[in-house]
């Protein structure tokens, strides 16, 4: 349940948002002790601004708030940041689409994480908008406040048996199945190369694997980026890089948010969630540079630097998501640097084998204020990836497009013909917007589960 969020509008205080086109019209049908206090501060609806109005008997009677015509959500939890911790009820007319961007982004600005200190003032509640679908902005807020306190969760409270937990109670609250495989037994069925970047931490590297639905629906496979900290291994990072490193199972919190909003949705699909759960540590048995590392696919994998560990990982993931043909496959990963430096902070790289699929991506991502960007899978780097004694290499020379050869890294263990979406994301808020406060933070997540809604349908619940 989202607290912010209430269902009794007794003693809510209206607001009224307005976009400045409307401001003449409405201003002219307000009685004079309102038109005067407006004029005398300058409120003219400029989106962004607010205008607190008082009752005659000194109360507040009114919020006046200026909205414009793009980003709506984010406007909403704008205004919710800045305004008392009271209840408030909107009043003007919402369609159902509007009412839940309202909703939705008044959630996001009640985020707190406040597990290692007290809680702090209780913000600003807001009455339910009439038209608006409860239970779709429910679990969407529950989705990113899980991927959220994933990420900004301490590695030494997040590692990998605690990323397995964490599956383990999403799966009991939607009647799922997880099954973990853990440190040596990798070995033996067969996921060498998840325990070759994981076996020099203190805790043993795992295998998470999530299955819900019908076994008949479409299947729907997501893979989960899950280094639970990454030191760089024996290509140690230095300080300022080693720092976020918590944020490096992101992919896996993205992976076990989308499957909250699928699973609590209904959708009619056969969802698999697969995260390889490791630390990249350095220990006497760390993977070394320059090691040939085996992987599920049999492919052989030469170590060009032992912090490009993230896609050896899932490496063995998408193998064994591609051996059951998925009608779709995706995952998520903190993957890269170059495509940070590419497309900033705030813009997930998108690489796609299916033009398609890609195309409803971006325009479901504009759609939901959950943009991306595509990038390309350039066959002529291809040539870049290949190993000197081993079939590919982790890290090619010279780091040129690093985020393109990563993802093709990928692409050579996903099977022929299996439609597939690698999100190369940041997942952090270097600073804080409304809404959206520093650290942890979901990208694209949003975007990828309208898409399969928009594919498969929906039943509801």
């Amino acid at each position: 349940m989202i607290k912010c969020l209430v269902a009794k509008p007794g003693g809510a205080v209206p607001i009224t948002p307005l976009a400045k086109k409307e401001f003449p019209d409405w201003i002219a049908a307000q009685p004079t002790r309102v038109r005067a206090w407006v004029r005398s501060t300058r409120f003219e609806a400029e989106p962004g601004a607010v205008s607190l109005i008082a009752g005659a008997d000194g109360g507040l009677e009114r919020i006046v708030a200026g909205f414009g015509d793009e980003d709506e959500m984010w406007q909403w939890a704008a205004l919710a940041g800045r305004l008392p911790g009271r209840r408030y009820r909107i009043e003007a007319p919402l369609d159902a689409a509007r009412a839940g961007r309202a909703a939705l982004g008044w959630a996001l600005a009640a985020y707190r994480f406040d597990r290692y200190r007290k809680a702090g003032a209780k913000p600003a509640s807001l009455v339910w908008p009439k038209e608006c679908d409860r239970g779709a902005v429910e679990r969407t807020a529950e989705a990113i406040f899980l991927v959220r306190d994933l990420i900004n969760t301490p590695a030494s409270d997040m590692g990998p048996r605690h990323l397995a937990a964490a599956a383990r109670n999403l799966a009991r609250r939607h009647d799922a199945k997880v099954t973990v495989i853990v440190g040596e037994r990798l070995l033996s069925r067969n996921f060498p190369a998840i325990h070759a970047v994981g076996r020099a931490s203190a805790e043993a590297p795992r295998l998470i694997d999530l299955r819900w639905g019908a076994k008949k629906a479409p299947r729907v496979t997501i893979c989960g980026k899950g280094v639970c900290f990454d030191t760089g291994g024996l290509d140690l990072k230095p300080a300022a890089g080693m720092k976020l490193m918590k944020k490096d199972m992101g992919g896996a919190a993205h992976a076990l948010g989308l499957a909250h909003m699928i699973m609590g949705a209904g959708l009619p699909v056969r969802l698999r969630v697969l995260i390889p759960a490791v630390e990249n540590s350095v220990a006497g048995n760390a993977m070394r540079p320059l090691d040939v590392v085996a992987t599920r696919q049999g492919t052989s994998v030469e170590i060009g630097n032992t912090d490009a560990e993230g896609r050896v990982v899932l490496a063995d993931a998408l193998a064994e998501a591609s051996s059951e043909r998925p009608d779709l496959l995706f995952d998520f990963a903190t993957l890269t640097g170059a495509a940070r430096v590419a497309l900033g902070t705030g813009l997930p790289a998108l690489f796609c084998n299916d033009d398609a699929l890609a195309g409803d991506l971006l325009r479901l991502g504009e759609g939901e204020a959950d943009p991306l960007w595509r990038m390309p899978l350039w066959k002529p780097y291809r040539s870049q990836i290949k190993g000197k004694v081993a079939d590919l290499t982790n890290s090619p020379e010279g780091g040129h497009g690093g985020a393109i050869t990563a993802a093709l890294f990928l692409e050579a263990f996903v099977g022929r013909g299996i439609p597939w979406a690698h999100l190369d994301l940041m997942a952090w808020n270097p600073q804080s917007r409304p809404g959206r406060p520093e650290g942890g933070e979901a990208m694209a997540m949003r975007a990828i589960y309208a898409l399969i809604a928009e594919r498969y349908g929906t039943r509801g619940r």
